[in-house]
């Protein structure tokens, strides 16, 4: 196991959006998010939460229009950090799964830190809209995520009914699964592969 902080800040500025973002891998869940966009601050709140990861999320962007640029510039910077934050993955287990409820919602996601930037997103929302946030951002932010991070994710929904529970449990179980892809296994000393790089 490396002593070396693995850490990450980003900025990125377009003539659409800014957004700063800093991940810490190895923190206690502490975070900072301001997004513009309540729902999506919720849901990154969750995960810092549930992956242990600290985060802080600062986002300004053309709303006016619609949250759509943002929030795909937010997963782009999501996975920039993140990439960087991993660097090498010697040493690390780099799958990691979770199946997460929350009540009547039951989510699963599956993470592989391949190399390669595949998303398999599979979750039927029933409602176009949790309060202003429009639920078919949340597949563009993955989506973000898994190419600039290059890595596999495949969500699935097993089953649900209310929007808000559906999306939270996504999050939840995206939190778990990538703590789990993250951790260290100490009898692994460089990649996980047989190619010895990822």
């Amino acid at each position: 196991m490396s002593d070396e902080i693995r850490s990450a800040e980003i900025h990125r500025k377009t003539t659409e959006t800014e957004i700063l973002l800093r991940m810490e891998l190895d923190g206690t869940g502490s975070y900072q998010i301001d997004t513009e966009m309540p729902f999506l601050g919720h849901m990154l709140a969750l995960f810092s939460m549930h992956s242990l990861c600290n985060l802080k999320v600062w986002a300004r962007g053309d709303t006016e229009v619609d949250d759509h640029h943002t929030v795909e510039d937010i997963g782009l910077c999501f996975g920039l950090a993140l990439k960087q934050a991993i660097g090498d993955k010697k040493g690390l287990r780099r799958y990691g799964s979770a199946t997460i409820p929350m009540d009547e919602a039951l989510a699963r996601v599956v993470v592989d830190l391949s190399g390669r930037p595949y998303l398999s997103y599979h979750v039927p929302v029933p409602g176009e809209r949790v309060g202003t946030f429009a639920t078919e951002l949340v597949e563009e932010f993955f989506r973000a995520v898994v190419n600039s991070a290059g890595i596999t994710l495949h969500i699935d929904l097993i089953r649900g009914s209310n929007s808000h529970h559906i999306l939270e449990a996504v999050f939840k179980a995206f939190a778990r699964a990538l703590k789990e892809a993250i951790e260290y296994e100490p009898r692994v000393e460089g990649v996980w592969s047989t190619k010895g790089k990822l």
